[in-house]
């Protein structure tokens, strides 16, 4: 029956080498960490696993860190807990706006971080803003760690380049250096809302040229993506309005959007080339 959970074996362990024992010998399997879209996506039959595997005791990946060269946050970390880090708060501040912006008080509590990024959906909320700060995904196995840059993460709609027996446990985000910053959501209502375009733009600015430009959008494409083509135009350019105009309208290179109930193509088209002036203008000051 419709919105009926499946029938599944459910374990339930103790540390992360239990997790990854377990999913070294499972077969359609699932983690279940904040479970606010897998259940979701189990009860209209997206998926119906024949193993959930919940993470929630693993303590050992919800953490927020500092160290000289990263800021570090464990998958297992809720939404809830970076938007009250100072730490992402003061030295993120994209990380932080876009997940401010994110779902509903009671969602945040028990969504993670590591969620939002493997469910892999075309709208995840928490990929511009780590994908501007080039993000590094920590991800174990029993046969040891690797690192993946987030831009080579997303292989497609809910599709990643998680192999089967690996456990993302880290992100890993290089310290910024001083930047200009923008985020912007649009979606069908203000609030708790998917969004339609979302946007995170970052700037490095020396004697009013753009020394490192970096843009990120999500809604837009079968996976998250960055704007190559308006980044590429405006880096070593001076800071100046019609260049913004001429960049902003080279994201159509880079996008490919679908219509869907949330808006039409075309409309998504047109708000990217709006959003990536607005927020260029906002990042780098300039006013009106």
């Amino acid at each position: 029956m419709f919105y009926v959970l499946p029938r599944f074996n459910y374990y339930r362990p103790n540390s992360l080498d239990e997790v990854l024992k377990l999913i070294n010998e499972l077969e359609n399997y699932k983690i279940l960490a904040g479970g606010t879209d897998l259940l979701i996506d189990m009860r209209i039959k997206r998926y119906t696993p024949r193993n959930i595997v919940d993470i929630n005791r693993i303590n050992e990946l919800q953490y927020i860190r500092e160290d000289n060269e990263y800021i570090r946050i464990g998958s297992l970390t809720r939404l809830q807990d970076i938007i009250e880090s100072n730490i992402i708060r003061e030295k993120l501040p994209l990380l932080y706006n876009a997940v401010y912006n994110m779902a509903s008080w009671q969602i945040r509590n028990r969504a993670t971080i590591g969620g939002n990024l493997c469910n892999a959906s075309p709208a995840a909320d928490t990929a511009p803003p780590l994908m501007v700060y080039n993000a590094k995904l920590v991800v174990s196995s029993i046969n040891g760690s690797r690192e993946i840059s987030i831009l080579d993460f997303f292989k497609g709609p809910r599709e990643t380049d998680l192999r089967n027996n690996e456990l993302l446990v880290e992100i890993k985000i290089p310290k910024p250096h001083i930047h200009g910053y923008s985020y912007r959501k649009i979606g069908r209502r203000n609030a708790f809302t998917l969004s339609i375009v979302a946007i995170a733009t970052y700037v490095e600015i020396e004697n009013n040229i753009f020394r490192d430009v970096r843009i990120a959008l999500n809604s837009v494409a079968p996976k998250p993506v960055r704007a190559w083509s308006v980044e590429e135009y405006l880096k070593n350019k001076r800071i100046d309005r019609e260049e913004i105009y001429k960049a902003s309208e080279l994201v159509v290179k880079d996008i490919s959007p679908i219509s869907d109930v949330r808006a039409s193509a075309d409309y998504r088209r047109k708000l990217s080339i709006i959003l990536i002036r607005e927020t260029l203008f906002e990042a780098s000051k300039i006013t009106g």
